[in-house]
């Protein structure tokens, strides 16, 4: 496998473009293991090996259990999840898959109970972000694997 695009390197004012997003969820305040979960779980739907890949590292460098991360994809089946990750997930899928049935309202219902109106903004920014690293990712034909997690600076 080869990467057909680098974008980052072909058009460097795309890439701190989309960089200025990602630095704007790092700076959220919300809970990296929450986020690498969302990033995770959007990347599975998604299809895209590369993120999968890299959130799968970087959460369990954030902490996360290879059990959890095992089983992400049935998240809903398992007693693993708190009901705060379980609405966010909710989120996730919902907007990920935002095309088959929008955002039901039922999504904002569960997700207000555990967050506030503005972590609810943030949490839509994560999604939005890791569902654009995706598809820049897929079409541009990324090569997983090497992506190794940065130490804390």
């Amino acid at each position: 496998m080869k990467t057909k695009l680098e974008f980052g390197k072909v058009e460097p004012a795309a890439y701190h473009a989309m960089m200025e997003l990602e630095n704007y969820v790092r700076a959220s305040g919300l809970d990296k293991t929450l986020v690498e979960l969302i990033k995770t779980r959007a990347s599975q739907i998604n299809g895209c090996a590369f993120c999968i890949d890299m959130h799968t590292k970087d959460a369990r460098h954030a902490g996360e259990t290879e059990q959890r991360l095992y089983a992400l994809s049935a998240w809903k089946e398992t007693p693993f999840f708190t009901p705060q990750e379980r609405a966010a997930l909710t989120l996730t899928e919902a907007v990920t898959q935002i095309s088959k049935h929008g955002v039901p309202d039922a999504v904002y219902e569960e997700v207000s109970h555990y967050f506030t109106p503005e972590q609810i903004v943030k949490l839509l920014m994560a999604i939005v972000a890791i569902n654009a690293w995706n598809r820049l990712c897929i079409a541009t034909q990324i090569v997983p694997g090497s992506y190794q997690v940065k130490a804390a600076a």
